[in-house]
């Protein structure tokens, strides 16, 4: 284990540190490791770190002349440079020198506010052909000899063919080495660094103690690297041996696995061989809101070098469609959703407030020319942009795409009508898009959206990750505050290149995760085949035939009529409520033959009712037990006139004028035996609500269990958590209290046969289980206190 390696390491490191110390000084013969000469010299980057003479120091280096070397001075060895041992760089000739002797590209001194002692560079190189080469080991002043033959090439090509990119064309006096362009690159895909981080590295690696007097090339870097990456581009999308311009998005890396006609698919045709979902898109759409951009401050001045061949889009056309389409204002039809309630927040200091596209659903791989910016929130004309070019990204002949947004049910109503609008955006012909809604989401929106947009019901659809953008933002969020201050082309370049690396990590591990899939999908869907097999053979077969039309209709249906998918909603009809009894009975209330009218009736038993809940509610504040309450008789109520005046009056123990406390036999006398029936059929509501309730409170109990009791880690948030335990509680008691009050109630009025229905509810009816909040339950029977409505 790593600490049995650390106790080992304790033990060992006093010999460690000696050895560290040794290698310090020089060895006792001090004799050069290839001739046996006098050794004045000690290499730092050269393995082992072997000493030489003068001589064989400068062979050796010849073409390693950015390693540091130290110098004995009869005391220790002391930094030094190549350079100043007289190490030259010689072009034109893989490094050996030109018989024509060399030219200087310029002559006086360039850098006068360095120190060149610092980096190593005597004052006899002054009048010498210097230049700054930063290299992966440091920041050097070379000296450079350029060659001289009639048929040479520029001083900026011939540092190029070296293995150097000159920061500029014209007299050069600064160039990277290729291995550092490569390797700042990759630190800032893997890394998430900073052109200014990577900068400061290496002055510091150049000098440690002085960093401030090394030469700063920040804005020389940053300006070589965008020219890098575009060359890069070009050679590894095979633009080295086909001189032409890249078209839209054609620099970039897409999912191998997405069909893509002519590419990893025939030519499809539009016959019926095949099912029209096997060769779908299946696409995934989200916005960013940490990728902001300031406004540029040349905007008349910036260059673009890789615009609308990336993944964002073409800068001109975009703006273009900004400019006609129509800012559409909605009108909420669902729940509340931020992302609609947004889309008009705008930030004046900011160019961009976020970004936004679309990516597979099923593998996670970006989608080429399909980012665009937000320049308020996350409007539906932003968004209609980047839907339409990923549909028509590599997909001549796909006759279906399905796309997945968290608020489908206000963005695709609209979708179409844009889209016929624009002048600028277009869907491929005969394309079908089928709108859904990732399970994450669509409970948090009305339960029509459920069966209408959810994956579960959507054929063809198999195992998505709804949520793979939110993951694919997270690596992009830490480098976005870098880009938030750049050039727009810039931020663009750099936004393309990080996106572009993410889909290519995604290509070269697509083997081993599409092969781990498949198994793990052979192996549920054997599990799923059996439970199906086991569920349809215990279904009535004339009840499946059936089923299987009205979902065969309800799928047929689905791009016209969506309200056809409420088949696959829970088809429960609710009990009747108190307030629903109600008012059926003001509906019934007519005067009949041979009976009085009994108008308003209904309305004072159910407001007797509602005085009785208060009762007890004031009942149980008051300490008496649901047994005392329950069971309390109106022959136990004090009259008036035997009540002492010093007595307390005691309004949860006035009997009220019910049916069910006169008795039938008063109602009978008193000619009002109608209205038993009316109280039955409030009573029957009543204890409707009052079972809803519990329920949904049992559930808030497991919720808050799972959610606050749990994970609590303080003392202060526990008890916070059992407080609002304990009010729920509260609520559950008050409610078991009236519903076995509404119990004895209709046992008076006579309603046995509703006691069957409405059954005793014992404590064991009231535990809550965990199984209400754990979204992973599968095939979990849930116990409910009773079997009506369940």
């Amino acid at each position: 284990s790593p600490n049995e390696y650390l106790r080992q390491w304790k033990l060992r490191v006093n010999d460690c540190f000696e050895m560290l110390l040794e290698r310090e000084a020089p060895p006792p013969d001090r004799m050069c490791s290839l001739c046996d000469g006098d050794g004045s010299y000690q290499c730092y980057d050269c393995i082992a770190q072997p000493i030489f003479c003068t001589r064989c120091c400068r062979a050796q280096h010849a073409l390693r002349p950015f390693h540091w070397i130290r110098q004995w001075n009869s005391d220790f060895f002391e930094r030094t440079t190549l350079t100043k041992l007289g190490v030259k760089i010689h072009l034109g000739h893989r490094g050996h020198p030109c018989p024509h002797g060399y030219f200087d590209v310029f002559l006086e001194d360039e850098h006068p506010h360095i120190d060149t002692e610092l980096l190593g560079v005597g004052m006899h190189m002054t009048g010498k052909t210097r230049i700054t080469v930063a290299d992966t080991l440091g920041i050097h002043i070379m000296s450079i000899r350029f060659c001289r033959c009639p048929d040479a090439i520029s001083a900026d090509n011939q540092l190029f063919e070296m293995g150097m990119f000159p920061a500029s064309f014209v007299r050069p006096k600064t160039a990277f080495m290729f291995a550092l362009l490569d390797n700042f690159i990759r630190d800032n895909v893997e890394c998430r660094t900073s052109a200014l981080n990577y900068c400061s590295k290496l002055r510091r690696m150049t000098s440690s103690v002085f960093p401030h007097s090394v030469p700063d090339k920040y804005r020389e870097l940053m300006r070589v690297s965008r020219q890098w990456r575009q060359l890069k581009l070009l050679k590894w999308h095979g633009f080295g041996h086909e001189r032409r311009e890249p078209h839209d998005g054609e620099l970039d890396l897409f999912c191998p696995s997405c069909p893509q006609p002519r590419i990893n698919v025939t030519q499809l045709s539009g016959d019926n061989s095949t099912p029209q979902w096997l060769h779908s898109r299946s696409l995934v759409m989200d916005g960013n809101f940490k990728a902001e951009h300031l406004h540029p401050t040349h905007p008349e001045d910036e260059v673009w070098l890789t615009d609308r061949k990336g993944f964002m889009v073409g800068r001109a056309r975009y703006r273009a469609h900004l400019v006609i389409a129509k800012d559409l204002v909605q009108r909420f039809e669902c729940n509340n959703h931020r992302a609609v309630n947004q889309a008009n927040a705008s930030r004046h200091n900011l160019e961009a407030t976020g970004i936004g596209g679309c990516a597979c659903a099923r593998h996670g791989c970006f989608i080429p020319n399909s980012m665009v910016d937000f320049q308020k929130g996350e409007r539906q004309m932003n968004m209609d942009y980047a839907l339409c070019n990923a549909l028509s990204h590599n997909t001549d002949g796909v006759g279906s795409a399905l796309t997945f947004y968290n608020v489908n049910c206000q963005y695709h109503k609209h979708f179409r009508r844009q889209v016929d609008d624009s002048l600028h955006m277009s869907i491929p012909s005969g394309m079908d898009i089928i709108p859904g809604i990732v399970l994450w989401h669509v409970h948090g929106h009305q339960d029509k959206c459920f069966a209408w947009y959810a994956s579960n019901f959507i054929t063809g659809v198999a195992r998505t990750n709804g949520e793979i953008m939110e993951m694919l933002w997270a690596p992009l969020n830490v480098v976005s505050p870098s880009c938030r201050g750049m050039s727009t082309p810039h931020r663009q370049e750099c936004l393309d290149y990080q996106v572009n690396d993410c889909n290519f990590m995604k290509m070269i591990r697509m083997g081993v995760f599409l092969s781990r899939k498949y198994k793990e999908a052979k192996r549920g869907a054997a599990e799923s085949a059996e439970a199906f097999a086991k569920l349809n053979d215990s279904a009535d077969p004339d009840m499946v035939d059936r089923w299987e039309a009205q979902e065969a209709q309800a799928q047929g249906s689905r791009a016209t009529h969506l309200s056809a998918l409420d088949i696959y909603d829970v088809q429960l009809h609710k009990a009747r409520s108190r307030k629903e009894a109600e008012l059926n009975l003001l509906q019934t209330s007519i005067c009949r033959s041979r009976m009085r009218p009994q108008m308003g009736s209904a309305t004072w038993i159910a407001s007797g009712i509602t005085i009785e809940e208060t009762q007890i509610a004031l009942a149980m504040d008051n300490g008496l037990s649901d047994s005392d309450v329950s069971e309390y008789s109106p022959a136990e109520e004090e009259s008036p006139r035997d009540r002492t005046p010093g007595a307390l009056f005691r309004p949860e123990l006035v009997v009220i004028p019910l049916p069910s406390n006169l008795g039938p036999d008063r109602c009978e006398e008193l000619g009002v035996a109608a209205l038993i029936r009316q109280e039955i059929t409030l009573r029957e509501g009543q204890a409707n609500n009052i079972l809803h309730i519990i329920r949904v409170h049992l559930a808030d109990k497991a919720v808050l269990f799972r959610t606050t009791v749990q994970p609590a880690k303080s003392q202060v948030h526990t008890t916070r958590a059992w407080a609002q335990v304990h009010s729920v509680e509260r609520v559950i008691n008050l409610n078991s209290m009236i519903y076995k009050k509404c119990r004895l109630q209709l046992s008076h009025l006579g309603a046995d046969h509703l006691l069957v229905k409405y059954q005793e509810l014992l404590n064991s009816h009231l535990k809550a289980t965990l199984a209400v909040a754990d979204p992973n339950a599968r095939v979990r029977e849930i116990p409910c206190s009773h079997g009506f409505g369940c």
